[in-house]
């Protein structure tokens, strides 16, 4: 701001610009899932919200690879224009706001992801303000974070996911996550028992489908890694056939984890109240941003469920930070940390929330601006 310019103090909160911009990152290496199939990028929109007085906030929420130019245009074109000469302090208030207005499109889709941008962004400006971290504004329980490795990684051959799974454990990692979901089971099956016999029995291991089976596909995979003392098993079924959970829960031991896609924190009301569920997994980036994430959280906690974040690691360690029924971080795939300026670090299976005022998250617009879109 100008030195001649002189802001009223009610005035130093009202928002006077938000802007969002696309970024389509590409990946290194093609990854692969059942669910999703082909990995080539991912797809990063940015939200920056500046106040009054100079303050801003940036927020984002990425995709798989589509639909961030209908995400771009939703900020710009119906949330900004909703947002402006709004009270940045009112951050449950507007994020209600935005739902109420967006909800008859069917909050939860590109809504929800297009809400998270504006909504992360709103806590960085909270967080500026009262000028600490996110991990302490959110709640402040413990910066040390329990984490593990999520890989995709159906692409790789045997031996190339075996050399993976050794380079990430000898990089910090204590746990790792393989996809499964192939028609031919056995060689999920053969490939998880591989990798616990590499790794030992007491590192942590999980298993995710990406809701490609169905019921009795799903109870024949978890038969037959039944011995391999899995974490949980995620995304076993379609993540909204509550019935075919519950079919799977009752023939297995293995814990069942889900929530990437739910969209709503009444979606995960749902799945808590099914009790089917033994990890719940939600996402900032596609829930709607760091208000409902805490929504979420607050609702596991009071049905004494972990939370066990899913992606976005790069902001969801300071939101694990913050809560008491953090379970374990999910490092992801995608490679967030080549374009911030503070990366994520693992030692022993650890990481830490960032100590820095705000949410924690801030780009390095250089390495962003040869994929910007616009």
């Amino acid at each position: 701001m100008g030195g001649d310019q002189v802001v009223a103090a009610g005035e130093a909160a009202r928002i006077v610009a938000v802007e969002a911009v696309l970024y389509r990152v590409p990946l290194a290496e093609a990854l692969v899932d059942a669910g999703h199939g082909l990995h080539t990028h991912f797809e990063l929109v940015t939200c920056r919200i500046v106040c009054a007085d100079g303050v801003e906030g940036v927020g984002y929420t990425y995709t798989g690879g589509t639909g961030g130019g209908a995400i771009r245009a939703l900020l710009r074109e119906d949330i900004a224009p909703l947002l402006k000469g709004a009270d940045a302090h009112d951050v449950e208030a507007l994020a209600a706001r935005m739902r109420a207005t967006l909800h008859y499109l069917g909050v939860g889709g590109i809504c929800g992801f297009a809400i998270a941008a504006a909504d992360i962004a709103l806590w960085d400006i909270r967080c500026k303000r009262l000028g600490k971290p996110l991990w302490q504004v959110a709640g402040g329980t413990d910066p040390a974070v329990r984490c593990y490795r999520g890989l995709i990684d159906l692409g790789y051959s045997d031996d190339q996911l075996l050399e993976r799974v050794a380079a990430e454990f000898a990089a910090g990692h204590t746990g790792i996550k393989l996809k499964v979901g192939r028609p031919d089971i056995a060689t999920d099956i053969r490939r998880v028992r591989a990798v616990r016999e590499l790794i030992g029995t007491d590192r942590a291991l999980m298993a995710d489908a990406n809701y490609s089976w169905d019921a009795p596909a799903a109870i024949a995979f978890a038969r037959g890694v039944e011995d391999m003392n899995l974490a949980w098993f995620e995304e076993p079924v379609a993540h909204d056939d509550l019935d075919a959970y519950a079919s799977v829960a009752a023939a297995t031991a293995i814990p069942l984890a889900s929530g990437e896609n739910l969209r709503t924190p009444a979606e995960f009301g749902q799945a808590i109240a099914h009790h089917a569920i033994a990890v719940l997994q939600p996402d900032a980036s596609n829930i709607g941003g760091i208000t409902p994430w805490l929504d979420v959280a607050r609702r596991a906690a009071a049905a004494g469920k972990p939370v066990a974040s899913h992606g976005m690691h790069e902001l969801h360690v300071s939101l694990m930070a913050a809560i008491p029924n953090a379970a374990t971080l999910e490092i992801h795939s995608f490679p967030i940390d080549a374009y911030t300026t503070n990366p994520t670090t693992v030692t022993n299976g650890k990481t830490a929330a960032p100590n820095t005022t705000g949410s924690g998250v801030s780009f390095n617009t250089q390495r962003l601006k040869p994929h910007k879109i616009g």
